[in-house]
């Protein structure tokens, strides 16, 4: 699966997109220097979210929308088109 989506299927579990995810980890005071567990652990209790769903959120809310150019174009299960994630939510992503 791609990273671009497991956030599509964040969404389509918990009706938010990522930036409203981004958005609500603000508010809650997580953004980058947070450690992954507690992120995990907020996205679990109120969201119902896995470890694998909830590190892909962890990633958009501490280090932003770009991911390394190792996981892009390169035709496997896991490559995504972009080295820069749709966080705005599937129905208006332009790639799709």
């Amino acid at each position: 699966m791609t990273f671009q989506a497991y956030l599509d299927n964040i969404e389509e579990k918990t009706g938010l997109t990522p930036r409203q995810f981004v958005d609500l980890a603000s508010e809650k005071g997580f953004g980058p220097g947070t450690k992954s567990g507690e992120i995990v652990s907020w996205l679990a209790e109120d969201y119902g979210l896995g470890r694998g769903h909830a590190m892909a959120l962890v990633h958009v809310i501490t280090k932003g929308d770009k991911i390394s150019s190792k996981h892009v174009g390169t035709g496997t299960a896991h490559s995504d088109a972009s080295d820069t994630l749709w966080l705005d939510g599937k129905a208006t992503n332009p790639d799709s």
